[in-house]
């Protein structure tokens, strides 16, 4: 990492490397870490499936929150009975449409991730919206006291959870392609 001087396509014949798509010594370590030029192929599509199932993913989590929110305007004792079991009498009307709303928007931002997942201010507001859930959970729970750990809680949590870690995952491969889409644009 001492050596950061530019890279030309001379000083990488030979080697296959995507330095030449980075432009910098260090930014090849950075980001190829040593591949070759087959082996970044493989990456790149790996993470391209990876993308693939992350917007299938976030879809499919959206019609999900989307009923979720039907059903908050329809019966708010689904709240009661499903989520907020610590204190059930703690839910009214208001209380269920509001998480409705919430609900609805987080579904909507995710679906639109989903469509443009490329767009790094609405992938970075996606992940928001599912550190937001596991916040929320997570503190009715152990600080509020208003839900406890049910599958109805548990089941929110282990999809924020893993839609966080995906969307981490993600991320990664978002920066590395929007390296090479800014040196062609160049």
């Amino acid at each position: 990492m001492a050596n950061r001087e530019p890279i030309n396509a001379q000083s990488i014949q030979g080697r296959g490397c995507c330095c030449i798509e980075v432009g910098s010594r260090w930014g090849c370590e950075q980001v190829c870490s040593g591949m070759r030029g087959g082996e970044r192929i493989r990456y790149q599509s790996m993470m391209s499936r990876f993308l693939n199932v992350l917007r299938s993913w976030l879809v499919m989590v959206s019609i999900i929150a989307m009923g979720n929110t039907l059903q908050s305007f329809r019966d708010h004792s689904f709240l009661s009975e499903k989520l907020y079991t610590g204190k059930p009498s703690l839910v009214n009307g208001l209380q269920a449409r509001t998480f409705g709303i919430w609900t609805l928007l987080s579904s909507v931002i995710r679906c639109s991730c989903a469509i443009d997942i490329r767009n790094k201010t609405l992938y970075h507001i996606t992940l928001l919206t599912f550190l937001l859930a596991l916040g929320h959970f997570l503190s009715e729970v152990f600080v509020y006291g208003t839900a406890a750990p049910t599958i109805g809680v548990l089941a929110p949590l282990m999809v924020a959870s893993f839609s966080i870690l995906g969307m981490l995952i993600g991320l990664q491969y978002l920066d590395m392609d929007a390296v090479s889409q800014n040196k062609k644009k160049n």
